[in-house]
């Protein structure tokens, strides 16, 4: 017997007969002697059509009262869900976010989990009942209805896995499991058998979409195994799990991309202490990501200093440059929004040398500029034209011997 968390994402549960089918593969589980609880996205397109009402009734919606809205996708999905089962003879409770007690902060459209309550989910579980929450969702300390963000569904499942201190958490999705690169780039990507936390980190922040960010973060710090699998097919999928001595003997382990960036240049800034500040406060002050920053030091006090958000914040982090640039006396400030960042990810670059400039020799033989580079200890990333996004990705998986063996030749 294990205690197991199964989330099932949007695809999983898009209608009746995919509900149907995934109400059998719990009943197969729960029959193998286990205790589950199973946790529900909205089905496909719902959310964006709460969205779109909500659009339609309030140009810009209360955040609030959208999520409010947006919670009941995932409700109808863990009723229907828990309907199913009852109907086949199974015992089950559907609970809602607030009745499984997820506690989160108040930022309403991605709060963040504070804590989990856990009574309820394990009396019921004492009581072999299956568990089926509604994903995505909680409350804050004022009893208001919360959501987690885009992705949530696996935060929300990881992090009860945590609370209940589960054997495994399962995520099922659309894929059966995490490649070495994406399969719509790179043909010849091969599936993961595993890999560890912190390269599933660096995949999800560097534009891989399996797992949300923040539920491997929970992953790693509560030590919970994560089997990311599909819900269409019977095939084992890939381990996200601790990091072990095999790992290490692989320099790099997965090519990702992420055409979602958008690069500012600010030229001839005065190279003074503060001036990075009052650059970078203003983007923080609206609320936009800053990725990749680099400075470039010129001749006479002055400096060039570039850094990437996200694309959709490129306009308005464009307009507060502009005018930060006339307060603090920069020449000049301009912004290219067709790039790509093209990472190589690997907890064996630890121990292997030359990572670096095979990623360059790499590109430079098919004539891809670098225009921005950052490292960190298991990750090189670069950003180049977005152009050349899938001819990188794909030279570069070969290069670092990632093409399936069958195709490789």
């Amino acid at each position: 017997m294990a205690l197991i968390v199964q989330k099932f994402g949007g695809t999983s549960v898009a209608n009746q007969e995919r509900i149907r089918s995934v109400a059998q593969r719990v009943a197969e589980t729960y029959d193998q002697d286990n205790d589950l609880v199973v946790v529900v996205s909205a089905m496909s397109g719902v959310t964006d059509r709460l969205i779109q009402m909500a659009k339609e009734a309030m140009e810009n919606p209360d955040r609030r009262e959208l999520d409010v809205l947006l919670a009941t996708g995932e409700q109808t999905t863990a009723s229907l869900l828990a309907l199913t089962l009852r109907g086949m003879g199974y015992p089950t409770r559907s609970l809602l976010g607030y009745q499984a007690d997820v506690v989160t902060d108040r930022s309403y459209g991605n709060a963040r989990i504070i804590e989990i309550g856990a009574r309820r989910i394990q009396a019921l579980l004492r009581e072999r009942n299956i568990v089926v929450v509604a994903g995505f969702q909680g409350h804050d300390l004022n009893g208001d209805i919360t959501t987690l963000g885009r992705g949530g569904s696996d935060t929300s499942a990881v992090a009860i896995a945590s609370a209940i201190r589960a054997d495994i958490c399962e995520i099922y999705t659309d894929v059966d499991g995490i490649y070495t690169a994406d399969p719509n780039v790179c043909p010849r990507a091969r599936k993961l058998k595993e890999i560890s936390y912190d390269e599933m980190l660096n995949m999800a922040s560097l534009g891989a979409k399996v797992l949300q960010i923040r539920s491997v973060g929970f992953a790693k710090k509560y030590n919970i195994p994560v089997h990311v699998r599909s819900s269409f097919s019977r095939e084992e999928g890939t381990m996200v799990i601790s990091e072990h001595e095999g790992m290490e003997s692989v320099a790099v382990s997965a090519v990702s991309h992420d055409k979602d960036q958008a690069r500012i240049t600010l030229k001839k800034v005065p190279d003074q202490p503060g001036i990075a500040a009052k650059i970078f406060g203003p983007i923080a002050d609206s609320g936009i990501v800053v990725d990749m920053i680099i400075q470039n030091t010129r001749a006479g006090g002055q400096t060039d200093l570039t850094f990437t958000v996200p694309k959709a914040d490129f306009k308005r982090a464009l307009q507060i440059q502009k005018e930060v640039a006339q307060a603090i006396g920069a020449e000049d400030v301009f912004g290219d929004p067709d790039i790509a960042k093209v990472s190589v990810i690997g907890v064996g670059m630890r121990n292997h040398s030359g990572v670096a400039a095979i990623m360059f020799n790499t590109l430079a033989k098919e004539r891809i500029n670098i225009m921005m580079i950052s490292t960190s200890e298991i990750r090189i990333s670069c950003v180049v034209e977005e152009k050349y996004t899938e001819l990188a990705v794909q030279v570069l998986h070969t290069a670092f011997g990632l093409d399936r063996e069958e195709e490789a030749g």
